[in-house]
């Protein structure tokens, strides 16, 4: 092999110049505009891959030995054939590969990202080492998070940050997109697998010196009997198939084992596999997606879903119930791998709330904030910012946890007084901004001409921005203020019970559109994440619950307002809902501290 290598090698380096990174390229139906920013970055990556003719031969000899198989694969699994450089990146086609993180075999999984695939990972077998398991669980991975975003690109980059990482990071999915642009701010995991396809691609369509063939073992077969039978070494069988640690070829299922073949040697083809008749990805079950909280009648909490522990579970058992990432299950649920799971104890699959529905949470047994925590759904730094303590201090008996707002430093009782400013990650405060309306709630017109214009929310990031003055002329703003009126109860509206799929859509889309949970839809559906969504599909909207529109509870016809503060409301959010200035509203109440109560009633003036 090694004088093979060093042929081929010289081979590459007389015969060939290293490749040009294209302006344009063609990547699993999508066509890729490569900005000259991204050209060199690119380039830089292609030319360290063929700096060294040895190493290169030795991955193209591995690429042109197992690419048949892989290739195979995907297409019974209908996955892009660009996608099989991807194994190149990962791990160079060595089968015993391990990561710095952990991740083993030739696609690099962790695992419990492996058990939740459906591949045995434990003393005697680790599938992550198998050719056809292991590739038949990228491509389904693969596939899978192509059904978030209709992006190969995107399902592309998921395989390194995962589906949730890549929604967080990217404002647009593209989805569908057939151009594409790829340029420096293009995800680094990205430009560097385009290297690995314009390095290789030109280079491993010739047979290798060695050929793979498949046996498909049924029964308890040992190395040394596999051998004789096949006329093989025992060593190279071995040496190609390092996913059994023992001696004994398991026989708890069908498993395939790879023959390594030297070219022109003649084997028995009625013991071996044949890759144009056989169904190679059917010897892996495909994984069994549980509904969420399928064992209780309680799914959510806060509004956000939840499943229960029972006895013997671990994260990874929770998080394949779910279908979710084990280290999304993790944040969502503030704790570590090492951390037990409690049986009886509701966890959370989606992110918790930054507030809480009620206002504080009253002591009564021993318990500490990450419990406060998982039984109200709020953020676990969050309650720690509310409560100016620690998520891993035990609280007193008789104590008060506030769950919605920062609990003042003289603080006395049980009295929820509000914060007057708290703003989001990522938002900055300006004193005379005037903040713009979310959701804007309707304001009764003085006459039948005048009307009250909604604002979009903006973020200031730096500059006060001069408050706009209101094209609305306002005849009655010098009268004085009426007895308040009652308005009428909330407007009611009930909410879509179904959807019908168009062309281009997601699940994800669709989830995101109804302010629902990816895995509601699909339970309520029974489907599968994996078998995806066609055009025509009706599908059920879950929780079919009513939406309340915005109505003020007290109005004056003078174009005053009067609104009653809420749990969870601060003077910033009740100036910000109705697109004023907080200097104007502690103007209008006479108020001298930002500090706002529940249930005081704020003047609002109309402008």
């Amino acid at each position: 092999m090694r004088i093979l290598a060093l042929f081929f090698a010289a081979t590459i380096s007389a015969a060939a110049q290293t490749p040009q990174v294209p302006k344009k390229m063609d990547f699993a139906g999508i066509t890729l505009s490569i900005r000259d920013d991204a050209r060199k970055e690119i380039q830089k990556d292609v030319d360290a891959l063929w700096q060294s003719p040895r190493h290169l031969a030795i991955k193209v000899e591995k690429a042109r030995t197992y690419f048949p198989i892989i290739e195979k694969i995907f297409q019974e699994e209908r996955l892009p054939d660009d996608f099989k450089y991807l194994v190149l990146q990962e791990s160079a086609l060595i089968p015993d590969a391990v990561s710095v993180s952990n991740a083993v075999g030739y696609w690099q999984f962790k695992d419990f990202t492996a058990e939740e695939m459906g591949m045995r990972v434990d003393k005697q077998v680790d599938e992550r080492m198998n050719i056809v398991s292991s590739t038949t669980s990228a491509a389904r991975y693969i596939k899978k998070n192509n059904f978030y975003f209709n992006n190969w690109l995107f399902a592309l980059q998921a395989y390194q940050m995962g589906a949730g990482g890549v929604m967080k990071a990217e404002k647009n999915y593209q989805s569908g997109a057939k151009e594409m642009d790829i340029t420096s701010k293009t995800y680094w995991y990205v430009k560097k697998f385009l290297a690995h396809k314009i390095a290789f691609e030109g280079l491993v369509n010739s047979p290798g010196v060695t050929q793979l063939v498949l046996f498909e073992n049924k029964g308890n077969k040992s190395f040394s009997e596999l051998a004789e039978e096949l006329s093989v070494k025992e060593e190279d069988l071995k040496e190609y198939n390092k996913w059994v640690r023992g001696k004994q070829i398991p026989a708890d299922r069908s498993y395939f084992v790879a023959i390594p073949v030297a070219s022109g040697k003649e084997v028995d083809m009625t013991l071996i596999a044949n890759l144009e008749n056989t169904k190679l990805t059917e010897s892996l079950s495909k994984p069994t997606i549980q509904p969420i909280a399928k064992e209780s009648k309680r799914s959510k909490i806060n509004g956000v879903p939840v499943i229960l522990a029972v006895a013997g579970d671990k994260p990874a058992t929770l998080a394949k119930r779910a279908n979710v990432d084990v280290s999304y299950f993790l944040k969502c649920n503030d704790i570590s791998i090492s951390d037990p799971i409690i049986e009886g104890q509701y966890y959370f699959v989606s992110r918790k709330r930054t507030r809480g529905s009620e206002a504080y949470h009253k002591v009564e047994t021993r318990e500490d904030l990450w419990k406060v925590s998982q039984q109200y759904g709020v953020q676990l730094k969050k309650l720690e910012k509310f409560n100016r303590t620690t998520g891993s201090s035990n609280l007193p008996v008789g104590s008060t946890v506030w769950l919605a707002s920062k609990k003042p430093k003289n603080a006395t009782g049980t009295e929820v007084i509000a914060d007057a400013v708290e703003l989001d990650e990522g938002q900055s405060f300006s004193w005379s901004q005037t903040t713009p309306a979310v959701a804007s709630p309707t304001i009764p017109a003085i006459n039948k001409d005048q009307t009250v214009a909604s604002k979009n929310l903006t973020v200031v990031t730096e500059a006060p921005i001069q408050q706009e003055k209101s094209s609305i002329s306002d005849a009655s703003s010098t009268d004085t203020v009426s007895d308040p009126v009652v308005s009428e109860k909330p407007v009611q509206t009930p909410k879509p019970t179904q959807h019908v799929v168009t062309q281009g859509e997601t699940l994800y889309g669709i989830a995101k559109k109804y302010d629902l949970e990816v895995m509601a839809i699909t339970t309520a559906n029974n489907i599968r994440i994996a078998d995806g969504i066609k055009p025509g599909q009706v599908l059920i909207l879950p929780d079919n619950q009513i939406i309340v529109e915005a109505s003020e509870e007290v109005a004056s016809a003078s174009g005053v307002i009067f609104h009653e503060v809420k749990s969870s409301e601060t003077l910033y959010s009740v100036a910000r809902k109705y697109g004023v200035t907080i200097k104007e509203l502690m103007e209008w109440n006479d108020k001298s501290e930002f500090s706002v109560s529940v249930g005081e009633r704020l003047k609002v003036q109309q402008k």
